[in-house]
């Protein structure tokens, strides 16, 4: 399986981090690699002091697909997760500086958590998810996918144009604002709604 992630999808982020706003969706991957194992906690790795934490709606991809029309594009997902995309951000503006990729700095082990799972009947609309993270019981992300540049069928069809999609493929979909550095003994909990999806303690 294979994780495709988005950036710059939510204007706020775009402007904490002083980004360009794009003309179409940012598009990186990581490898099954960078999944962080269950009830495992995230080590800081020892090439990055700013380790960032990003919340997002995830989607687990459940049949296979090329060139999928946006309108077509619900039949292939019936679960929604949430997960972090940890970011060693002083790692990402030195290889940004150079023009070079982001892997590095995004698809490192351990850098992506990934949530339990909720079938999509249980949602009323995938396009208005609201969704949070808490730093040690402080709520320090809030977002809704209302407020997404590309909904979640939009970008299925834009990044199925360049990988075919396979079964147990994730879509990580964007962070909202409020990204931040985590340091030892930090406690992330992850919501949608006010369903707690993952836990994690940082090392």
């Amino acid at each position: 399986m294979k994780i495709i992630c988005i950036g710059r999808n939510y204007t706020e982020h775009i402007k904490e981090l002083e980004n360009e706003k794009p003309t179409d969706p940012v598009v990186f991957l990581k490898p099954d690699t960078s999944i962080l194992l269950k009830k495992q906690p995230f080590f800081i790795p020892d090439f990055s002091n700013d380790v960032h934490y990003e919340v997002e709606i995830l989607v687990k991809i459940n049949r296979i697909g090329k060139y999928i029309d946006k309108k077509f594009a619900h039949k292939y997902y019936d679960e929604i997760g949430l997960g972090i995309d940890f970011t060693a951000r002083d790692v990402q503006n030195e290889l940004k500086s150079k023009g070079l990729p982001w892997e590095k700095a995004k698809s490192f082990d351990g850098s992506a958590v990934v949530g339990k799972w909720l079938p999509v009947s249980e949602i009323k609309d995938v396009n208005a998810i609201e969704f949070s993270l808490k730093k040690n019981d402080n709520i320090v992300q809030l977002g809704n996918t209302s407020h997404m540049l590309w909904k979640i069928d939009e970008l299925i069809e834009y990044v199925s144009k360049y990988f075919t999609l396979k079964i147990g493929d994730i879509i990580f979909t964007g962070t909202p604002a409020g990204v931040g550095k985590v340091i030892a003994n930090d406690k992330l909990k992850g919501f949608i709604a006010d369903k707690e999806l993952f836990s994690i303690t940082v090392k």
